[in-house]
């Protein structure tokens, strides 16, 4: 804890875009367990509609990805932050409308509109952490932040699913929006340092050329290259979905289930708080060890896959999601690596690289596992759990072997690997 106190202490700008963090996720799990369990009443627990939802989340973002990653590396990337609070702010209390199974649609336009300027977000955030730390702290604000996501998903899932139950959905949006309002009010007071090596725009904005300029320089480094297929195999398998249908079909507590699915989530995101620090007891900060640890991550969440479909009662699902969270510290460890190598002109593209790649697996998992729990039906759901383990075993197979494969490169260099033209 002393780590992260001296990394908040002596960093204040960085300490109020985690607080902001901190704040708009505890929002963010008001509105997916309030979100989720009403469609799941109004579309009687199906789990394609349930999928079309999760669908909506990660589409948006694979498609405006290019787009994003492209202004994160040309405008001002504190200003884009504000712009997307304020937007999501707005947003979400366009849910209130959403009260009826005939205005269903409404659900899954604005949560369409609420991710797509959420593309700007996560990608800025992780292209602006290097103006605000120093080198050595990147790691350490890297954990801190995954850390943070996790206490708000126990905490935000277990209070969104009281609250939800308890007050109803209209007051858990509220408390959603006003998040945003105070993450973008505390980004306002953000100074990022200047980095050396920032070229100032000399053209406008070609999105298109522009976008394949970043891609062009991801695939002249192979050390960029092979950590953008990290956060893409650890996210096979739509766990969202697969853990919705169990809350609200199989384990129920609560009004619609929405303390069991409260329940859920916090159990991974405890799992997610657990799993730095058993990690980075082993962490000796090399680009080298980071890439090593993330083979354990992806082992841990094959062996959580498991234990989810062998589960006979819901404190043993709770089990099985808390083991996957533990090992969900790979997404930490691939964006650390990202930050050190990647030259800052290119920061944004390759984090909207990074996460294309994540929605992409994402959004294709969502539609397949939707499509095949309504066609086996929620009562074989296991079956469905242990395809996905099996499936999970494929990027762990390709991490090892492409760590195998590394370590004789300089991969400990903290020098970032410039573009043939640094800026544009």
């Amino acid at each position: 804890m002393a780590v992260y106190t001296r990394l908040l202490r002596d960093n204040p700008n960085y300490a109020r875009l985690w607080m902001a963090q901190a704040i708009s996720l505890l929002g963010d799990w008001f509105n997916t367990i309030a979100i989720a369990t009403a469609l799941s009443t109004y579309t009687n627990e199906s789990g394609l509609a349930i999928s079309l939802l999760l669908l909506c989340r990660f589409l948006p973002p694979l498609l405006v990805g290019p787009l994003a990653g492209v202004l994160l590396d040309r405008l001002n990337r504190k200003r884009l932050l504000i712009l997307s609070d304020m937007a999501r702010a707005v947003i979400v209390l366009g849910f209130l409308l959403a009260d009826s199974p005939e205005k269903v649609w409404l659900i899954y336009v604005l949560t369409a509109l609420q991710f797509a300027v959420s593309a700007l977000f996560e990608p800025g955030r992780s292209a602006l952490l290097p103006a605000l730390v120093h080198e050595k702290d990147i790691v350490p604000a890297n954990i801190l932040g995954s850390v943070t996501w996790s206490v708000m998903l126990a905490v935000g899932g277990a209070l969104g699913g009281l609250v939800a139950g308890v007050f109803g959905t209209p007051t858990a949006l509220v408390i959603d929006s006003l998040t945003f309002v105070l993450s973008a009010l505390l980004i306002f007071h953000v100074h990022p340092r200047e980095i050396a090596g920032i070229e100032p725009a000399t053209h406008a904005i070609h999105p298109l050329a522009d976008f394949l300029d970043g891609w062009r320089y991801a695939r002249r480094h192979p050390m960029i290259a092979s950590t953008l297929l990290v956060k893409a195999g650890g996210s096979l398998g739509s766990m969202d979905t697969l853990m919705i249908i169990y809350a609200t079909s199989l384990f129920v507590v609560g009004d619609k289930g929405a303390i069991s699915l409260g329940i859920l989530w916090a159990a991974f995101g405890l799992g997610a708080v657990l799993g730095p620090m058993i990690f980075q007891r082993f962490n000796n900060d090399s680009i080298s060890r980071l890439r090593q640890l993330i083979v354990f991550a992806f082992m841990f969440g094959t062996a959580g896959w498991i234990i989810f479909a062998l589960a006979p009662g819901l404190a043993v699902v709770a089990v099985a999601l808390m083991v996957k969270g533990m090992g969900s510290i790979y997404w930490t460890y691939s964006a650390s690596i990202l930050q050190r190598l990647t030259d800052d002109n290119y920061l944004g593209r390759i984090f909207a690289l990074d996460l294309i790649g994540f929605q992409a697996s994402l959004v294709t998992s969502i539609i397949v596992t939707g499509l095949i729990t309504d066609l086996v039906g929620a009562e074989h759901v296991r079956a469905v759990v242990w395809g996905t383990a099996l499936i999970s075993l494929i990027p762990l197979g390709i991490w090892w072997q492409i760590t195998l494969r590394l370590p004789g490169q300089d991969v400990d260099a903290h020098a970032r690997l410039p573009g043939e033209n640094s800026g544009y």
